[in-house]
């Protein structure tokens, strides 16, 4: 897959929703012909109520407004916003309602899990902010610390068309006939910048590897350096191999992860490539001071993105994501200023030495919790030929 980079784009940096929400009301404020709005999570919170009224008062000046939200991710959303909504005149649906522990099947699995809005086709937002207050979360891990970025110019086109799309889609799922789009598509984005970007999703149709085959591109031709910042990490085959390859040549790869977790069996499975990677010379650093939601990576300071999908195998094979990616020297030391400061401020590096130094039992938690995350993406349908990692376990990930 070649990725065609336009011209002429203003794509400003977003870092957590200090500055994200404060950007993102703002545009919907101003808007004047359409909202379109994706979340995979809309909490009941200080935030979720503050974009619900500005979304409300858009609706009754006669905004059309599309709100679609993960039926897992944002279960709430029925009780808690959808009311309210709906008698102001907001057109809200569900991606694929909640599923049921007793129905793993694959496609009850594909969650909507971009964060994307796009408003009057100027301006929008992607990332991996979810409508939620970054202090919702337990004491230890506030606040949470993740990027999304605010696109004017022509990269915007792009976005416009997956949320028209998506909205097609699930109205037509959902038969909800009456919420077609009953505007006509606006015009294309003129000039309003100088960087050059490229809106790419991950879908099951035409879209699977999009997003993987851009990063696994930028890094096969990294020369310099390559910086990660990504919240659940856990490459395939194709990554691995495209790291591991970057190092021998000399590549300076630093990879941020998450100290804290809400998910500690992702976390446990990570761990178990800790072994590998800094045998290959990739430093590893534990973001500690909060909650890490961050999916962003650098390379040579000149590629950058910054996203949804996450590098793990729910993101990469199931999931629906959206990620910018930018080629422009100034964006890129921006994003990679910003993930330094917080490596200095907040994380710790992982030693080999501290590895072999812990407890067979914490050994084995990992392993366990590995096996286990294959055997779910089994479950999917996924085999070791689509997803498969190097790891410190016995099996065939570690006789590679």
């Amino acid at each position: 897959m070649v990725v065609e980079f336009l011209a002429g784009n203003r794509i400003n940096l977003l870092n957590s929703g200090n500055e994200y929400f404060p950007a993102l009301l703002s545009a919907i404020e101003s808007a004047r012909v359409d909202i379109y709005l994706e979340s995979y999570i809309f909490a009941n919170d200080a935030i979720g109520h503050e974009v619900a009224g500005a979304l409300s008062r858009a609706a009754a000046r006669g905004v059309q407004v599309n709100v679609t939200v993960d039926g897992f991710g944002a279960r709430n959303f029925r009780a808690d916003f959808l009311p309210r909504l709906t008698i102001a005149g907001v057109r809200a649906m569900f991606y694929r309602p909640e599923i049921s522990l007793f129905h793993l099947r694959r496609h009850r699995l594909r969650r909507l899990h971009r964060k994307l809005v796009v408003i009057d086709a100027r301006v929008a937002f992607v990332g991996g902010i979810n409508i939620i207050d970054d202090n919702n979360a337990p004491e230890e891990m506030r606040p949470r610390y993740d990027y999304a970025v605010r696109i004017e110019g022509p990269a915007l086109r792009q976005a416009h068309h997956a949320v028209r799309r998506m909205w097609e889609i699930v109205s037509w799922v959902n038969f909800k006939r009456r919420f077609r789009h009953t505007l006509p598509a606006t015009p294309g984005c003129e000039i309003a910048g100088e960087q050059e970007a490229v809106f790419l999703i991950r879908d099951n149709i035409r879209h699977r590897n999009d997003i993987l085959h851009a990063y696994i591109t930028a890094i096969n031709a990294a020369q310099n350096e390559i910086l990660i910042a990504n919240a659940y990490f856990l490459p395939g085959l194709r990554f691995g191999l495209a790291l591991h390859a970057a190092a021998r040549r000399g590549v300076q790869i630093t990879v941020l992860l998450q100290g804290k977790t809400d998910h500690p069996l992702l976390r446990y499975a990570t761990q178990t490539l800790y072994a590998a990677l800094l045998k290959a010379g990739i430093r590893i650093y534990e973001y500690e001071k909060s909650f890490m939601h961050a999916k962003v990576a650098v390379v040579d300071r000149l590629w950058a993105t910054v996203g949804s999908s996450n590098i793990d195998p729910f993101s990469l094979l199931l999931a629906k994501e959206a990620n910018l990616f930018v080629r422009n020297p100034g964006f890129a030391a921006e994003l990679h200023a910003s993930v330094s400061r917080a490596i200095a401020s907040g994380a710790r590096e992982i030693l080999a030495d501290e590895l072999t130094a812990h407890p067979w039992h914490m050994r084995t938690l990992r392993w366990l919790s590995y096996e286990l995350v294959r055997m779910l993406v089994g479950l999917t349908g996924y085999g070791p030929k689509v997803w498969q990692v190097d790891a410190e376990t016995p099996g065939p990930a570690a006789e590679r």
